[in-house]
């Protein structure tokens, strides 16, 4: 198992729940946390535990951001004027990993940070190769010609178990995307339930 594989099955375990909605995860066989205690781990979360929980299943969705990320973009988010917690969501949304991830260049979003670090990735024909560059609305998003034939690329855009989000217009004949505005959260397709305005809670008591 590669330690990529590893860590998003670790995730997974941990948080009780198939957070990127995968045929693969270990959650589909059981739903208890890891170790040799895991199937004990039903009590019931305090409140300061869901908070948490919430936090850490959010940051683990987009790739395990570290947590100075993850606070940094939380920080930015309580700055924007209107809901703190849809910011948050749309400034991850708007992150270039999860738009490659969404416009299912890739199979997975850890695998989207590593295809935007090694340079596979053109904004408004221009390689960046930062996985946390931000887009704008109207930016287009390319794979660049040369790697347009890898495999996990080709894989990928067959994928029947998730679809490209509205806001996002993609053309995988030519390897590109717009993106066309910033979403709101139920603009988003998690395959479980995201509840930032817990995380909103948390950031507000630590």
């Amino acid at each position: 198992m590669t330690k990529r594989t590893a860590a998003k099955h670790k995730i997974d375990r941990r948080m009780g729940e198939n957070i990127w909605g995968r045929p693969k995860s270990p959650v589909n066989r059981r739903e208890y946390g890891p170790g040799q205690h895991g199937q004990r781990r039903k009590a019931k979360l305090s409140d300061f535990g869901l908070q948490l929980r919430a936090k850490q299943k959010l940051k683990g969705y987009y790739g395990d951001l570290t947590e100075k990320q993850f606070r940094r973009i939380y920080s930015e988010a309580e700055r924007v004027k209107g809901d703190t917690g849809e910011n948050l969501i749309g400034l991850l949304e708007k992150r270039l990993d999860a738009v490659v991830y969404r416009a299912k260049f890739v199979a997975t979003m850890f695998a989207a940070r590593q295809f935007v670090n090694h340079g596979h990735v053109l904004v408004n024909g221009k390689r960046v190769n930062i996985p946390s560059f931000r887009v704008k609305e109207g930016d287009v998003i390319e794979v660049r010609e040369k790697s347009r034939q890898i495999a996990v690329l080709l894989e990928a855009t067959q994928l029947p178990e998730r679809d490209v989000p509205e806001y996002i217009e993609a053309d995988h004949s030519k390897m590109s995307a717009k993106f066309i505005r910033t979403p709101n959260l139920g603009d988003v397709p998690y395959p479980v339930i995201m509840e930032p305005n817990l995380v909103i809670e948390y950031y507000a008591q630590n």
